[in-house]
């Protein structure tokens, strides 16, 4: 009798600790614990913690509350300004309601992936080439509305999207860098433009104090032979100022001028002493010149 009774309670103790073994569950600190009791949804969401479920009865199904990060394929579209591009893009998503993410929808993820995809297509559709280049921010935010509304229904919430490439053709990237180059050109080539103005505008002033003192332009002349001497190059170039040319094109022509005056002035005295002549010489002497000079220019007319 007592050998019947001990092993009616061991049997008894083991199918206690195999029931508690079987109804024992623990729920993690983010996660929530969807009991369906006989396919029914119990009433309340078991909480983190040990918990008991009915074995047989009762089927517990854990969702995870924590931020979920899920890459978007890249997405092929033409654009609104007709540009053929791969887009693709990284979902930040969370459950807020774990009985609607059991309840509502069969794979919430899934679900999500989905709706992803199809809303970056149709945010490539509407959208032109240069919004997706440098305005992504509005785009980010138009994706996630898109995605919020329906992911409500799921017990989900979006909390952003973020687009993370566009990828070109070959050709739309070589059309864009001679776009870039060709704007780069053009504004180096209006920089230097406006340089050459407003330095014509200064050689314009500088030459205008430089015409009221001539010394200045030598001392310009020195500066300038300095600045080459200190470059210590085997060859020194050495300006000639225009005024010197023109000082020397002037004396020559006056050294002509009384030669040609002297040699009129022998021949005159050479001839027989006449009325005429005299006067013409004492003209020479006056510093008259002969007809044959009187045509050329004076020295001061000379450029």
């Amino acid at each position: 009798m007592v050998e019947e009774l001990v092993t009616t309670g061991v049997a008894l103790a083991s199918a206690g600790a195999v029931y508690l073994v079987a109804a024992a569950r623990v729920v993690k600190q983010y996660e929530r614990g969807v009991v369906l009791r006989l396919g029914r949804l119990a009433s309340e969401v078991r909480g983190p913690g040990f918990t008991m479920i009915v074995p047989g009865i009762d089927r517990m199904r854990k969702v995870n509350m924590q931020i979920v990060t899920m890459p978007v394929p890249a997405q092929e579209g033409i654009t609104r300004d007709n540009v053929t591009v791969r887009v693709d893009a990284v979902v930040y998503f969370k459950v807020v309601d774990a009985a609607d993410a059991v309840i509502r929808v069969e794979d919430y993820r899934f679900a999500v992936s989905q709706m992803a995809q199809t809303s970056l297509r149709s945010i490539i559709g509407k959208s032109e080439l240069d919004d997706l280049l440098s305005n992504r921010e509005k785009l980010n935010q138009g994706l996630e509305l898109m995605m919020d509304s329906p992911a409500i229904g799921w017990g989900v919430t979006v909390d952003r999207v973020e687009i993370k490439d566009v990828s070109l053709p070959e050709t739309m990237k070589r059309s864009m860098a001679r776009q870039a180059e060709a704007t780069r050109d053009r504004r180096a080539r209006v920089i230097n433009a406006d340089a050459e103005l407003q330095a014509s505008k200064k050689l314009a002033e500088a030459a205008a104090a430089m015409s009221d003192q001539p010394a200045a332009l030598q001392l310009r002349l020195l500066q300038t032979v300095v600045a080459v001497a200190a470059e210590k190059n085997s060859t020194l170039v050495l300006p000639f100022p225009v005024e010197l040319l023109r000082f020397l094109e002037r004396s020559g022509l006056q050294a002509q001028a009384q030669t040609a005056a002297a040699e009129a002035e022998r021949g005159a005295a050479q001839r027989p002493a006449a009325p005429a002549p005299e006067a013409s010489h004492g003209a020479v002497e006056e510093g008259a010149l002969p007809p044959e000079l009187e045509d050329l220019p004076e020295a001061e007319d000379l450029p």
